[in-house]
């Protein structure tokens, strides 16, 4: 039930309508001074105001207690009520917010179906807001895992440009993360509340991609039975996420330099321009300059296209991030999914950092989810990924559990990634209390062994998270280069 503040001038009137909403479960807070309910707004923090337009003329008015009742936070659903029968001033309410009106003298059951329409018109703008906020969590630039130098330059440029309405062009490999980019961008922007509209200019022919893109009137082609609206009008007010833009016809090309240029879309089998609000962020895996050579992609709706453009590296590119994208398949998606918490292996670890990923994240997270599913004691091990990695292998005496590095925030990766490696594995970094051993646990030994492997599993854990530079390495753990050759060098002698 909710919150209802009523103010009316007219002490029958508020004790009837009182005792109705009293009777549906409502909390009540009825005044007949329009002072009086003007100044409670704050502190009774109503979702529901039933006010009338016109109060004793000594006190506020409803048009103001309409308007402050639609300020607060979050604003409360107003209906106002008039006695004089003016369409005009009921209009003008609207206008400023109310969201229905009613004229004296109304039927109790008009007031009640009102209240219900009113109460659960608010629920849902509730749940929209709730669902956005949600997504914008979700997409939030921060969340893009990387602490690499190319990935804050990455993070930087969608900080700078997410709440600008330019034209972006989102260039890099297939499975980096474009698509994630875009929506970023989308969700940390004033169009976070309008739709994001992805599109894949490669999966559709041309034919249906133009009627997909810009909409058709009905008897325009054979099927088009109906008319449609296109894609670029459903995401009016948001973004529209043209993947692979590359791959489109040099017709189709045309027509969205057009859109680009006039802000307009005509569908097919209509001469009607309609005005379309519309972010557009295009992607491409291949460089467009290529393909303007080749005489495939126009010049003109290049420049239009890459008015700012993000480079996403590959993962190749930055080696260092794959500890980090592995502790967020693993805990993040995985864990959350299976409830199983898993673990990985240093050589499994060193193995992921050699291999050369054509595919790129995309092709690390497949792999990470194989693994998963095949690995025994949840704790994966070289055997357990994909054949084509076990080139890489190279099989060394001991093989301990790989401290996985949590993922940092956005200002621990800015300032100091190697805060990502202290967490060590089967001990709380916090309470200093021993995780339950795991399959992976071994036998006791002379406690000079166990401190020289457990040393040697940091170096080699700080080595792969540098994509094994031993000069990176060294500074992350704050020593000299040659402290590391030589503590690296004593395991050759043991």
């Amino acid at each position: 039930m909710a919150k209802v503040l009523l103010a009316d001038d007219e002490v029958t009137m508020v004790q009837m309508v009182t005792e109705l909403l009293r009777a549906e479960g409502h909390e009540v807070f009825p005044f007949t001074n329009g002072n009086a309910a003007l100044g409670s707004l704050e502190t009774v923090a109503p979702e529901l105001v039933i006010t009338d337009l016109y109060l004793d003329k000594t006190s506020a008015q409803g048009i103001e207690i309409l308007h402050k009742a639609r300020s607060l936070n979050p604003p409360a659903i107003v209906i106002v009520i008039t006695g004089f029968g003016s369409i005009e001033t009921a209009v003008e309410a609207m206008k400023k917010g109310a969201y229905d009106y009613l004229e004296k003298p109304f039927k109790l059951d008009e007031l009640k179906l009102c209240i219900q329409r009113a109460l659960s018109y608010n629920t849902a703008i509730s749940e929209n807001v709730y669902l956005r906020k949600q997504l914008k969590k979700k997409y939030q630039f921060s969340q893009i895992v990387g602490s690499s130098a190319k990935m804050q330059e990455v993070f930087k440029m969608i900080e700078r440009v997410a709440d600008t309405d330019s034209t972006i062009l989102v260039l890099g490999e297939s499975g980096t993360g474009k698509e994630l980019v875009a929506k970023a961008l989308h969700y940390n922007s004033r169009r976070q509340l309008s739709p994001f509209v992805p599109v894949n200019c490669s999966a559709l022919p041309e034919n249906l991609l133009e009627s997909e893109l810009f909409g058709h009137r009905k008897g325009a082609f054979t099927g088009a039975i109906n008319d449609k609206k296109g894609l670029f009008q459903e995401a009016d007010g948001g973004t529209i996420f043209l993947d692979e833009v590359g791959s489109m016809s040099a017709m189709l090309q045309s027509r969205l330099l057009r859109v680009l240029q006039e802000r307009e879309v005509r569908r097919v089998g209509d001469n009607v321009p309609i005005y379309v609000n519309v972010r557009v962020v295009a992607a491409s895996n291949e460089p467009l300059e290529k393909r303007i050579k080749d005489g495939t992609f126009r010049e003109d709706l290049y420049y239009r296209l890459n008015v700012i453009p993000i480079l996403l590296p590959s993962l190749r590119e930055r080696r260092d991030d794959i500890p980090l994208l592995v502790s967020h398949f693993l805990r993040d998606k995985v864990h959350a999914r299976t409830g199983k918490p898993f673990q990985i292996t240093r050589q499994a670890m060193e193995v992921l950092c050699a291999h050369h990923w054509q595919g790129n994240v995309r092709e690390l997270e497949n792999a990470i989810e194989r693994a998963c599913a095949l690995c025994e004691d949840n704790v994966i091990r070289v055997a357990d990924l994909p054949p084509a990695f076990q080139q890489y292998f190279k099989e060394s005496p001991s093989d301990t559990v790989f401290a996985v590095p949590s993922v940092p925030s956005t200002s621990q990766s800015r300032t100091n990634p190697a805060q990502a490696l202290y967490p060590v594995s089967g001990t709380s970094a916090q309470t200093g209390s021993s995780a339950p051993e795991t399959g992976a646990s071994r036998a006791l030994g002379p406690l000079k062994t166990f401190l020289r492997e457990q040393e040697l599993a940091f170096l080699n854990q700080a080595l792969a998270y540098t994509g094994g530079d031993k000069e990176k390495a060294a500074e992350l753990l704050n020593i000299s280069l040659a402290t590391l050759y030589r503590k690296l060098s004593e395991d050759e002698e043991l």
